[in-house]
């Protein structure tokens, strides 16, 4: 482990036991939850099984004290969650694989909000990545974060994936912005850590080859699908931490993402 990602453990060890909310401090970080919680109404891909919490138990035990326990099911890619490269690449990393390092890092934040509002099937350009290097520099070795403010739809699936329907027949109904494939393969490029967006999938919801993904994932670079609060973070400054469930040979897991900002930021 390196002694960045450390030091960042540190912190985050620091804050444990604290109560929980979207923006809490710790010692000189102000850390953001980009995570959606996972309900009952958490969003799925169309043909996804979806998240689902059975309770085992509830209420005082014959012993006298009080006891809670449930099962939960769900697919690996729903609600805010990581893709592993071998998601959409043969041979590449399954989630289990992936460094601690490559999942921990400087944001990149690349904000399309004002033309996704109006485009629900916009989708981010070589040349809007190009403009954003020239003002803050480059993005190479960072975690990149599309953000779309789809988030802010979050769990109305009409407005956030431009259907209710579930079943094959409602993936040709999808519509929610998403990244170019020329722009996955020019961030391939610049060797990222790992990209991630506000909206379902890293692919405009009418893609059908993909290729955004495997684009990325061809280059052993994971997804990270499903976030949410990125219009709290600025352009450059904040760190990410993106830690999944580590299910061995799991094509994704459920994620927890916080960003780490000094205070004032």
């Amino acid at each position: 482990m390196s002694r960045s990602v450390f030091a960042i453990l540190l912190v985050l060890v620091s804050a444990c036991g604290r109560e929980g909310r979207t923006a809490a401090t710790a010692g000189a970080q102000r850390l953001v939850d980009l995570s959606h919680e996972y309900a009952a109404d958490s969003i799925f891909w169309p043909t996804a099984e979806g998240f689902k919490l059975d309770v085992v138990s509830d209420g005082m035990t014959p012993q006298g004290y009080y006891y809670a326990a449930n099962n939960f099911s769900g697919a690996e890619h729903g609600g805010t969650h990581l893709d592993a490269p071998v998601h959409f690449a043969k041979g590449r990393m399954s989630v289990e694989q992936i460094p601690v390092d490559q999942l921990v890092g400087p944001a990149s934040v690349i904000d399309v909000s004002s033309k996704a509002a109006g485009t629900p099937n916009y989708q981010l350009t070589v040349a809007e990545l190009q403009a954003w290097e020239q003002a803050h520099g480059p993005i190479t070795g960072s975690i990149v974060l599309v953000r779309t403010d789809y988030s802010k739809r979050w769990p109305d699936a009409e407005r956030y994936l431009g259907t209710t329907e579930r079943g094959d027949a409602a993936v040709a109904k999808l519509h929610f912005p998403g990244i170019h494939p020329d722009a996955a393969s020019w961030l391939a490029e610049r060797h990222v850590k790992a990209v991630g967006i506000d909206t379902a999938s890293i692919d405009y919801g009418q893609s059908k080859l993909f290729e955004t993904h495997r684009a990325l994932y061809d280059k052993n670079i994971p997804g990270l699908e499903n976030l949410a609060n990125l219009d709290q973070l600025p352009a450059t400054g904040a760190t990410l931490v993106a830690l999944p469930m580590k299910i061995k040979g799991g094509s994704g897991a459920p994620l927890r993402a916080i960003a780490m900002l000094p205070q004032g930021r």
